[in-house]
């Protein structure tokens, strides 16, 4: 159990520092931000994060992306707009008759906008894409929009969970803030700033965070099509374990080392190698295991010990999302990240430029959108419940960028604390897990140059069904 519990726990702080996938997380900091700069209003409840946005909302908040908010409110009130549904108040008229008016949103039917209807992530990524400049049917369409959406910076954090909320809508606003419009000229909020519809002193705590990380991503640009990496990690770490036949009940507390290698190519079908060895030391004695992944042709392989085996990657997984979320962890986009940031303080030293990421609430909410993905695919081929929860306190990043603009390293500091319960339906296994992480990245190589060696896979077992399938495997590894 140590030695599953360890090997999770690491993979997933690697997963965290290497990933920026999202899920439905808490943006109250972000929500804060778009209110100073008039782009979201509360009521007497507050921003109602936890409640669906309407379409009347949606659009609404459209109409400001535009920096047509003054401009449709007075069309409306001098009777030069006019909306033609029964179904829109007062408060959201002037901007879907604005909409209309530039064909830019259509009603349900000819008498009704479904102003109160929920309005739907693909829905308001649609509305985004059209405040970039980007247009349906020349550069996206309804059925790929959420898809096109990720290769300008834009991912519905509500991926992983299905249900679009307000918290959902400012992370992916928040996001549209920082993406560049379609013609390349400049981003969205500075696009904005220059109209005049937002304030430049209030938008400055934004434009800021933007400039910054967008300098940051530059400098792993080439990593876009290939990275490789050496990572170690320090990892002190406190466990609590009980079964629920009474034939487990401890507490240990142990220190683990992580060391290894990443190497990932992105600008063809998605390829990964990791190679990291775990070793886990209780003050008396010391354990290491030995773990290799592989990601080729869209088939995951995995040696642990003696035990090799091979799974296709579309086991309930969408390699294309997968594929995309990789490029923008690895620099190719400049906005999906944004709103997990609370801040970003730089400095120079000898030469090169430090960045610190100081990560919001909001990231423990990411992580645990991942590890719901990972634990999916356990359940799906082991035969088991499980449950996992994920948190983050106090996490900070620091990426090294040297004198010629290139990403060298990153650091992380974060203190995790996880819970995690198994059950084959008879027993179950609970254990939670504390750890205070040390992390390290040192890039080796960027580019579209990087190749990866394949070991030969032909030893390695199919886990789909029989006795060895994953049942076995991780049964094996877990009790």
């Amino acid at each position: 159990m140590k030695r599953f519990l360890t090997i999770l726990l690491t993979t997933l702080a690697l997963a965290g520092l290497l990933c920026v996938t999202a899920s439905a997380a808490n943006f109250d900091g972000p929500a804060e931000e778009l209110a100073a700069i008039g782009m979201l209003k509360g009521g007497a409840g507050g921003f109602d994060l936890d409640k669906a946005p309407t379409r009347a909302q949606a659009a609404i908040m459209l109409v400001r992306l535009f920096g047509a908010e003054e401009e449709a409110q007075a069309a409306y009130a001098a009777g030069d707009l006019r909306c033609p549904f029964a179904d829109v108040n007062d408060t959201a008229a002037p901007s879907v008759a604005w909409l209309v008016d530039k064909g830019l949103a259509n009603g349900a039917s000819g008498t009704s906008f479904g102003a109160s209807d929920p309005c739907t992530g693909k829905a308001y990524t649609i509305f985004l894409l059209r405040a970039l400049g980007y247009k349906d049917g020349e550069d996206f369409t309804s059925a790929n929009a959420q898809e096109f959406a990720m290769t300008v910076g834009l991912l519905d954090t509500s991926v992983f969970t299905g249900t679009f909320l307000r918290d959902d809508l400012v992370a992916l606003t928040y996001q549209a803030l920082g993406a560049d419009l379609k013609d390349g000229g400049t981003y969205l909020l500075a696009s904005l700033i220059k109209s005049g519809a937002v304030d430049a002193a209030a938008a400055k705590p934004i434009t800021e965070k933007i400039e910054a990380y967008r300098a940051l991503q530059a400098s792993g640009a080439a990593a876009a099509q290939g990275l490789d990496t050496s990572v170690e990690a320090k990892v002190g770490m406190n466990m609590n374990l009980k079964s629920s036949d009474g034939s487990l009940d401890m507490e240990e507390k142990a220190d683990a080392e992580v060391k290894g290698r990443i190497q990932m190519v992105l600008d063809q079908d998605l390829q990964m190698a990791m190679d990291m060895t775990v070793t886990v030391s209780d003050g008396e004695t010391a354990e290491s295991e030995k773990m290799e992944y592989w990601l080729k042709d869209g088939v995951a392989y995995v040696r642990s010990g003696e035990d090799a085996y091979q799974m296709p990657m579309d086991m309930g997984m969408d390699v294309e999302t997968i594929c995309a979320m990789m490029e923008q962890a690895t620099g190719k986009t400049y906005a999906t990240m944004l709103p997990f940031i609370d801040s970003i303080t730089t400095k120079t030293s000898g030469g090169d430029t430090l960045y610190t990421l100081k990560l919001n609430d909001a990231f423990a909410g990411m992580i645990n959108g991942l590890t719901g993905q990972i634990l999916g695919l356990l359940e799906a081929g082991a035969d088991l419940d499980m449950e996992m929860s994920f948190s983050l306190d106090g996490s900070t990043i620091t990426y090294t960028v040297g004198k010629d603009g290139a990403l060298k390293s990153a650091v992380a500091d974060l203190t995790l604390k996880a819970g995690v319960k198994a059950s084959d339906g008879k027993d179950s296994l609970t254990a939670s897990v504390s750890a205070d992480l040390d992390m390290t990245m040192e890039v080796k190589a960027m580019g579209k140059d990087m190749k990866i060696s394949f070991p030969d896979f032909s030893d390695f077992e199919d886990v789909i069904g029989g006795a060895d399938g994953p049942t076995g495997i991780f049964a094996t590894a877990i009790y």
